[in-house]
């Protein structure tokens, strides 16, 4: 307890009287043990996600068994929007549960089978059979995210208080900065030029380890019981769309959550249109991840605090940068070639795009935990997490536009997403107190 005290202290340097109004006396006086336990748990998945990327080691993986081209383009939209798109009917069910860190626990414990899993696929397994296990690997560990996603946003919201929940997103969004810098910085050595199926097979292993270990923490939360509504059935859970009618803030939110989205989707066209300028070299894709990393790293921090005071101003300023670094890319490419074929820019840019994206999600994630309370909150981030990921399968066909407008064009047109995306979030309600 002790330990988690001074963790706590240290990480958000701040007393404020006020805090427990929210979440109650008995759950304050649990706080700074939570706070530290739901970080640790954070640090340990995010740990497993930089080490089974759907962008790096799994893409690798398919390219070493001979699974079929299209297992390579289904990898992200599928890990993403599967996540998110049962979220509206998983909330339903959660609804239920008055403690909810075990459905947290469950999911951690089945994302770890899952990579186990493809661990075996790349030891034992090849071509069409390996691409289909990995299919359905990839499908079943994005459902148990889903479920840890839900789970985790109202356990947070019940357990730490309101001025402290940005800072814990901003922390572990570093954490998982410095895991992911280390990620690019081995590959940008010769060592991913050495790895072999069964090396591959045993760091999946690893990272199933990591949520093992991660269950095992965050099943020693203290979390009070909280409301309960009893479940839905599929057509009840489908009926919380109306939220988007008739809920104004709620609708807003979503709205602009989706047009904020451009600083995700814009991040894979800087690392082609620096594959277009530069070439394929292993090394370059080793320096965005490693940009992508060390942005994380030094900016969620900042991002979590200001985001305890305003979590709509972030978004919007975050965006504004994101928008702002894909204009002048586009320009420079356009008008200034020179420029744009030099091998710092598009790092640099990434960078800046990776900072800004750090200050959109931790915002994002902040404002809608503090949007409401109780089983509201349950239902706003599952029915904002089920439309994000259908408009994420809608909206990531732009990449379809690159014949047409190039790479740069895309990331220019993004761009504009964004500037909207800021306009109209600025009629957001603040929700901090």
């Amino acid at each position: 307890m002790q330990i988690a005290d001074s963790v706590y202290e240290a990480l958000t340097n701040e007393e404020d009287a006020r805090l427990c109004e929210e979440i109650g006396e008995a759950a304050c006086r649990e706080a700074p043990q939570n706070f530290t336990l739901i970080l640790l748990s954070n640090c340990l998945t995010k740990l497993g996600d930089a080490i089974a990327s759907p962008k790096t080691t799994l893409a690798w993986l398919t390219s070493m068994v001979g699974a079929p081209a299209f297992v390579l383009g289904l990898l992200v939209p599928i890990r993403e929007s599967g996540s998110m798109v049962p979220q509206l009917f998983i909330g339903g069910a959660i609804r239920r549960l008055p403690i909810r860190k075990w459905v947290w626990v469950a999911g951690s414990i089945g994302q770890a089978m899952c990579i186990a899993g493809m661990g075996f696929v790349a030891i034992y397994l090849t071509g069409m059979t390996a691409g289909w296990a990995i299919i359905g690997l990839v499908v079943c560990f994005s459902l148990c995210r889903g479920f840890c996603s839900v789970a985790a946003k109202d356990v947070l919201g019940k357990t730490v208080p309101k001025p402290k929940r940005g800072q814990l997103t901003g922390w572990s969004a570093s954490a998982a900065g410095l895991l992911g810098a280390g990620v690019g910085v081995v590959l940008m050595t010769p060592v991913s030029d050495k790895l072999d199926e069964s090396f591959v097979g045993l760091l999946l292993f690893f990272a199933g380890a990591l949520w093992l270990l991660a269950a095992a923490l965050y099943a020693q939360l203290t979390e009070n019981a909280g409301e309960t509504g009893g479940g839905r059935s599929i057509l009840d859970a489908l009926g919380q769309l109306r939220l988007l009618a008739t809920d104004k803030a709620f609708r807003r939110f979503v709205i602009t959550r989706a047009l904020l989205m451009c600083s995700a989707l814009s991040a894979p066209f800087y690392v082609a249109l620096a594959q277009q300028n530069y070439g394929t070299q292993v090394y370059l894709l080793g320096a965005f991840i490693a940009a992508s990393g060390v942005a994380s790293l030094v900016s969620a921090p900042v991002w979590g605090r200001y985001a305890d005071a305003s979590s709509k101003t972030v978004m919007i300023r975050a965006v504004l940068i994101a928008s702002g670094v894909g204009l002048l890319v586009f320009v420079v490419n356009r008008l200034f070639p020179a420029l744009s074929d030099s091998l710092w820019f598009l790092p640099v840019a990434y960078f800046a795009l990776s900072l800004a994206h750090s200050g959109v999600r931790v915002g994002r994630k902040t404002y809608v935990v503090n949007l409401a309370s109780g089983n509201k909150r349950t239902d706003y981030v599952a029915v904002s997490n089920t439309v994000i990921g259908l408009l994420l399968l809608v909206v990531g066909a732009v990449g379809a536009l690159t014949p047409v407008l190039g790479n740069d064009g895309v990331i220019g047109l993004l761009a504009l997403m964004g500037l909207v995306g800021a306009a109209y979030g600025t009629q957001l309600p603040d929700v901090e107190a």
